[in-house]
């Protein structure tokens, strides 16, 4: 069986430990601050997250950019011709260009390599949900599964993986288009949070609402427990935009309330970041369904 490395990006939120432990290679995703571009590294090498997050706190905007052709072509190609295998596991194609353009580099580099097996998958998924996904597919690699074992397990498990994300501050949602001005508004005068979800289209739906920050995050949980399977041996992921302390609420609720054993955290980088704003927290488990 020919050596091969899993490729994921940036918008999956892993921790530079969690990219080192795991062995897989991570392309940046580009944000935009003021007229500064910066590139979206696991180690957070061109912007820390509390400096990103107090930007928006502060009113700063940011946009982000998608990983384009070109940068997977010269991200992959190395690999190939050190004769190593790839494949891909890609942001949402539903909130991104990202797989896109894995498609067309990965589809150009196999008639330039027609002896490598290039694989590309649309995982439906973003932040540590993202991230999850990709930590399992490492655990099948380092278990000894081959790469269209692995690629098959992501296909047919992706709409398994769970996403279940309130955020604080809904002015963000609605630069988003996500919500209307209105409601925005609104929701800010009764405190009213939104509880989110990534659906079978990769698309982040609003899918309920919650009265104040401790009925969202218990929403969360809540949602949790109606679909987790076998949630006591499960490893479950939590990002936060920088609000570790309410990240740490939901792990205490879903450990009490469903025996989950294993927590693993990180902070939403800038590209997912940008749009849900400071305050979010999101939560992701394997489910009977999305």
């Amino acid at each position: 069986m020919s050596e091969y490395v899993i490729v994921t990006d940036s918008a999956a939120d892993l921790s530079d430990e969690m990219v080192k432990e795991l062995g897989v290679e991570v392309l940046p995703l580009s944000f935009l601050v003021g007229d500064k571009s910066y590139h979206n590294y696991p180690d957070n090498r061109e912007m820390d997250p509390r400096q990103f997050y107090r930007h928006l706190r502060e009113g700063g905007m940011a946009t982000t950019s998608a990983v384009n052709v070109s940068q997977y072509t010269a991200c992959l190609e190395p690999l190939l011709q050190a004769g190593k295998d790839v494949l891909v596991l890609a942001f949402s194609s539903g909130l991104s260009t990202t797989y896109q353009s894995s498609v067309i580099a990965v589809n150009d580099l196999k008639e330039q390599y027609p002896d490598r097996k290039i694989f590309t998958v649309d995982t439906l998924c973003a932040s540590l949900g993202q991230g999850l996904l990709v930590w399992y597919a490492a655990q099948k690699k380092k278990a000894g599964a081959s790469i269209e074992e692995v690629r098959d397990w992501a296909e047919n498990n992706k709409l398994h993986l769970c996403h279940w994300f309130t955020v604080d501050d809904l002015h963000f949602l609605k630069r988003g288009g996500r919500i209307s001005a209105a409601t925005a508004v609104v929701g800010t005068m009764l405190a009213i949070k939104p509880v989110l979800h990534v659906d079978n289209e990769g698309h982040l739906i609003n899918m309920a609402k919650a009265r104040g920050r401790s009925g969202s995050l218990k929403a969360l949980v809540d949602h949790m427990a109606q679909t987790a399977t076998h949630p006591e041996d499960q490893v479950v992921f939590i990002s936060h935009g920088d609000c570790l302390e309410d990240a740490r609420k939901v792990c205490d609720m879903i450990q009490q309330r469903l025996g989950v054993r294993k927590v693993m955290y990180n902070t939403i980088g800038p590209v997912i970041g940008a749009h849900a704003g400071p305050g979010t927290v999101a939560l992701f488990f394997l489910g009977t369904e999305r």
